[in-house]
């Protein structure tokens, strides 16, 4: 295949959005990241065009978005009016991010072998949810994974601390995303990084203020849609290649890595097993307690719907992730000893998060290369959508009319909220966009998924499965596994030693979930154990009302539009 010269702003560009899109996991381990001073760059027309056309093409979206938008359900859930397959696509796009397809090709790159681990890590979450979550959740729920928690337990404590905990997560991951969102535009454009930021935060709160959930949706589908596309382009080049002889890729592989046969081996990327098991947890238990990925299930009819919304995801991302996977050892062919991707000092361009690019122009050329990187800002913008619509619910639904207020609040009233709810997020985002411009994102980004996973998680799942739970072993187990997850985040090596500057780190791991989420879970079990009181004996006999509805679906809120 012919070597062309790769643009270096575009490098930078991805090293960052790997960073700050999604599994921060992998853009650490590939080492990527913007670090140092952004200059701003000569215009790339082939990305820039294709940037404008996707941002045109989406606030027509939300402008039809718009139209239909006239209720309360329309605006969190789309009227329960999503078809499986769109809520599916939609689902694996929250997945398919700019830092699964850049990091994970950086870590096959780099550690052969040891890389899949990460994707089968992914994947595994998906059964469960499978079979444990989407039906219960689409059956006890209306608009939040709140709504289901707060089913049986005293609401206002319950909804008050699981919003905290959505909140969390949401503003935790808006930061990561509006830094690598806005990098991308400072770079692209040659733009001052401030009106990056606040250019990225205009375009989110129109999608949000005025599509909803119908637009965003249609944002993640269409932007998921395009990264299979350029994925399987890439995929299919390097089958051609090689004759489409798996072994011959492998074998190619093997020859041209300095480690040789040891990419094909486990053990060569991690050796700690405490570490291994944290970041497996933290990925696979983080996806459980992500308020904008719970959120999708209640944008179909029923529960039948939710399962196959499932169904369609766990499809999508298992075929993405075989492309991944070819990607990556193809990549180990073509840019490990080529010249062309590496510096004076003999470093690869961008650093090893970049190589599916660097693999993306050799096969493709520039006007491929702009395509694949308008795609990854898309991914961005589609996914700080989402988390904007699950924060605007959290504050107005969960808080507003259902913990707050005394009165009933109408439908009106509380989009009302959620519109203005919206705005705020869009300056808070701005506002911690633009203070941790120079923070590791990925460290922020990582922080989010342990709360996810160590909060919101152990307390939905028991909410639906244990009868002993009560609303004092909810609140002091989330509680402690709040504390416990960002307490140990900041004694950690991420922050203590990479951020705070200081030689050795109090906490050894970079992930907490290990500690933190068997933490909460203990809590949660020991105080409902010990809690005698009243209130107690009423929830555990609210358990059998709410198992009749979540396995049979009676009561459960209908669809408006289907």
């Amino acid at each position: 295949m012919k070597k062309r010269m790769f643009p270096p702003f575009l490098i930078r560009i991805c090293a960052g959005l790997a960073a700050g899109a999604g599994l921060p996991a992998l853009a650490m381990a590939a080492g990527g990241g913007i670090d140092g001073e952004i200059e701003k760059q000569p215009l790339n027309l082939n990305a820039i065009a294709m940037f404008f056309l996707f941002v045109l093409a989406t606030l027509g979206i939300t402008w039809w978005a718009a139209r239909q938008n006239k209720t309360r359900d329309d605006f969190y859930a789309a009227g329960g009016g999503i078809k499986p397959w769109q809520n599916g696509t939609a689902i694996a796009g929250d997945f398919m991010s700019a830092a699964t397809f850049l990091g994970i090709t950086g870590a096959l790159f780099a550690f052969g072998y040891d890389a899949t681990l990460l994707a089968v890590g992914v994947m595994a979450s998906w059964p469960v949810i499978l079979f444990l979550i989407a039906e219960r959740l689409r059956n006890l729920g209306s608009y939040t994974f709140v709504d289901v928690v707060s089913f049986r337990l005293d609401k206002k404590p319950i909804r008050t601390l699981s919003a905290i905990g959505s909140l969390s997560v949401v503003i935790f991951y808006l930061i990561a995303q509006m830094v690598g969102a806005g990098k991308l535009i400072q770079l692209l454009f040659g733009m001052d990084y401030v009106y990056a930021v606040i250019l990225v935060s205009f375009l989110m709160i129109l999608y949000v203020s005025f599509g909803g959930m119908l637009a965003t949706t249609w944002v993640q589908l269409i932007k998921a849609i395009l990264l299979l596309i350029g994925g399987s382009y890439i995929a299919f080049a390097v089958l051609v290649h090689f004759d489409f002889n798996l072994n011959a890729i492998l074998e190619s592989a093997v020859t041209h890595h300095p480690r040789g046969t040891e990419i094909m081996k486990p053990g060569l990327w991690m050796d700690n097993p405490i570490s291994i098991m944290s970041l497996g947890l933290t990925m696979m238990f983080g996806i459980m307690g992500l308020p904008h990925i719970l959120m999708r299930f209640f944008t179909v009819k029923d529960a039948k719907d939710a399962r196959k919304s499932v169904f369609y995801a766990t499809s999508i991302m298992g075929y993405f992730y075989i492309l991944i996977v070819i990607i990556g050892f193809g990549a180990i062919s073509f840019v490990m000893n080529n010249p062309d991707y590496y510096d004076a000092a003999g470093k690869l361009i961008g650093g090893g998060n970049m190589v599916a690019l660097h693999l993306t122009h050799i096969t493709g050329g520039n006007l491929m290369l702009g395509f694949m990187s308008a795609v990854a800002f898309a991914t961005i913008l589609a996914v700080v959508a989402g988390l904007t619509l699950a924060g605007a619910a959290t504050v107005a639904h969960d808080l507003y009319a259902k913990t707050f207020r005394t009165t009933p609040v109408t439908h009106v009233e509380e989009l009302k909220v959620s519109r203005i709810s919206t705005f705020v997020l869009g300056a808070i985002a701005v506002i911690l966009g633009i203070a941790f411009e120079h923070q590791n994102i990925a460290f922020i980004a990582s922080l989010a998924m342990a709360i996810a996973a160590s909060v919101n998680f152990p307390i939905l799942i028991l909410s639906m499965y244990w009868r002993g739970l009560t609303t004092r072993g909810a609140v002091w187990g989330g509680i402690a596994g709040l504390v416990s997850s960002i307490g140990l985040m900041i004694l950690g090596p991420g922050v203590w030693v990479d951020v705070l500057g200081n030689s050795e780190a109090i906490f050894p791991h970079a992930y907490p979930t290990f500690y933190s989420m068997p933490l909460a879970f203990i809590v949660i079990w020991l105080t409902s154990l010990t809690d005698r009181s009243k209130r107690a004996q009423t929830e555990k006999a609210l358990f059998d009302e709410q198992l009749v509805r979540s396995e049979s679906g009676i009561g459960a809120t209908a669809a408006t539009k289907h």
